[in-house]
């Protein structure tokens, strides 16, 4: 069966998301904006009450992800320590080297003190700038990690298929490939036949919210799309053939 994930950012989405028949949700903050953050701590253990299996993302601040300064790496170990403590099924994580490879000092301050054994580890689209990423899902075997989120490199899925197939191929079942990035539902069966072990989405629609000059302007906010969900959860039942049921 082809596990369903959803990034949502809030209590609505991951609500929404299970009633759509997601299997887990990656909760972040400013997804549209920055690809994603670390959500507050309150919002972690807000979702995590809900009952849907939720995985935090852990990262500090936008843009690359090549971290030379010390107070980032704490920040995220900081971060990774509390949303385990706050209940959390997973963590998402990811730290390149500045050529662009898996960094795994980097990773392993990240995940110091943190129980790895209790919960499930998900590298990043960090994945997705690396130029060998057979070598780089060989690295995140080696570190125990259980899946990797990957648009097989391209801005969206649908162009990255024959990388995707190839990343599957590659990791033989030693890691999960998870495929996340501009999908829509007419992906799904191209997808599909990757055999890739997930779907990753946000199905997110704009809600109209004017927050003034001091609160983003006329840009409103960013929510779940449920029917958006629902039909994606429809689709891969229909090509996996099996019901998912709301936990």
């Amino acid at each position: 069966m082809t596990a369903l994930e959803f990034a949502v950012q809030d209590v609505a989405g991951a609500r929404g998301a299970c009633r759509a028949g997601a299997d887990r949700v990656e909760l972040c903050a400013a997804l549209g904006a920055t690809g994603g953050l670390t959500a507050s701590i309150g919002m972690i253990e807000a979702v995590v009450a809900t009952g849907v299996p939720v995985h935090a993302l852990i990262r500090c601040r936008a843009g690359g992800f090549v971290y030379r300064d010390a107070e980032d790496v704490a920040v995220m170990n900081a971060d990774a320590r509390a949303a385990v403590s706050a209940g959390v099924a997973g963590l998402v994580v990811g730290a390149l080297t500045p050529e662009r490879r898996v960094d795994v000092d980097t990773l392993r301050r990240v995940l110091e003190g943190v129980p790895v054994e209790d919960i499930e580890l998900t590298f990043h689209r960090a994945i997705d700038v690396i130029s060998d990423r057979a070598a780089a899902v060989d690295t995140l075997v080696e570190l125990g990690m259980t899946r990797v989120l990957t648009s097989g490199g391209a801005a969206r899925c649908a162009e990255g298929i024959a990388e995707l197939a190839a990343m599957v191929d590659h990791a033989a079942g030693r890691i999960q490939i998870m495929a996340g990035g501009g999908i829509t539902l007419a992906d799904l069966p191209a997808l599909h036949r990757t055999g890739v072990d997930a779907v990753h989405l946000s199905a997110r629609r704009i809600v109209a919210d004017d927050g003034g000059p001091g609160g983003g302007g006329a840009t409103g906010h960013e929510q779940l799309d449920e029917d958006v969900a629902s039909s994606v959860a429809t689709g891969l039942r229909q090509l996996d053939g099996m019901h998912r049921f709301c936990l």
